[in-house]
């Protein structure tokens, strides 16, 4: 995006104002200073902060007048890490200095709060869940188990989207147009996993499915990456016959990798008609 020069002048400020205020609520001991005398204002001083961070006071202070001084990235992380800002202030001090906030990639294990789980829940007539970074199946609700088989059966890498496209021949048998929604879902993963090179899960999922899988060994070495973010998805139901669910998978917004997927049946092969047969048989089945 362009910006004119009264923008940059509102960022500058901008910038000034959120270093201020972050400085200011640290004291010296925060950062390992001596406490010392009696300060007139409240925080750190100015020359205590460039000094910490290796750079000039001057410099540090025009950047707080909100002066045309534009930081690196390096010097953003100094400062940052000297202000002990969380990663939202990092990302936001980094986006208010018109620089790409740097990646943290998430880690450890991945959860669904229950508020995404009651969401899942109150999509009655439409399948849904929710994938993790590796496309491992997180959370899904009664319509998804319904159509596309009970996810809670499958175990470790077995519930992964990928094991289940290439390594899953009852869930291959369930998709239509396998050849070609495949290819495009491999895709579609290689670009999500590419901030992922070199992790070891995602490492270990990969040669399984190139050892299990001869189409996905071949696929994998074309690198060929899409963002395609909705289709049409064709199923031969084994009770319902075909049935078509176009779909859109929608990001969580913190930070997490996460994606919630959800399919809305087609009036192709009265689809909607089916999911409500099948739902009501699983609920006669349960009572």
């Amino acid at each position: 995006m362009q910006r004119d020069s009264t923008s940059f002048e509102a960022l500058h400020s901008e910038i000034g104002a959120f270093l201020r205020s972050r400085r200011e609520r640290l004291t010296p001991a925060d950062v390992g200073l001596p406490t010392g005398f009696r300060r007139r204002t409240p925080g750190l001083r100015r020359d205590e902060v460039a000094q910490l961070a290796g750079i000039g006071a001057t410099w540090y202070t025009w950047l707080e007048q909100g002066r045309e001084v534009r930081a690196s990235a390096e010097v953003l992380t100094a400062l940052a890490d000297v202000l002990k800002l969380d990663p939202v202030e990092r990302r936001h001090l980094f986006v208010l200095s018109d620089r790409p906030p740097p990646q943290i990639l998430p880690s450890g294990p991945e959860q669904v709060e229950p508020a995404l789980q009651r969401m899942l829940d109150g999509l009655t007539d439409q399948p849904a869940y929710i994938t993790g970074r590796r496309w491992d199946i997180l959370a899904w609700n009664r319509a998804a188990a319904t159509v596309f088989g009970d996810y809670a059966r499958l175990q470790g890498d077995e519930r992964n989207l990928m094991h289940m496209v290439f390594a899953n021949p009852r869930h291959r048998k369930l998709l239509v147009d396998w050849e070609e929604l495949a290819p495009v879902a491999l895709a579609m993963f290689r670009a999500d996993c590419t901030r992922y090179a070199g992790d070891a899960d995602f490492e270990r999922l990969i040669v399984l499915l190139a050892q299990q899988s001869d189409e996905f060994k071949a696929w994998w070495q074309r690198h060929e990456v899409t963002e395609r973010l909705s289709n049409v998805k064709r199923i031969a139901h084994p009770k319902k016959g075909r049935m078509a669910f176009e779909y859109v998978s929608l990001a969580v917004a913190d930070g997490s990798d996460r994606k919630m997927t959800v399919y809305t049946p087609l009036a192709e092969h009265n689809t909607a008609t089916k999911l409500a047969d099948l739902m009501q048989l699983e609920t006669l089945r349960a009572a």
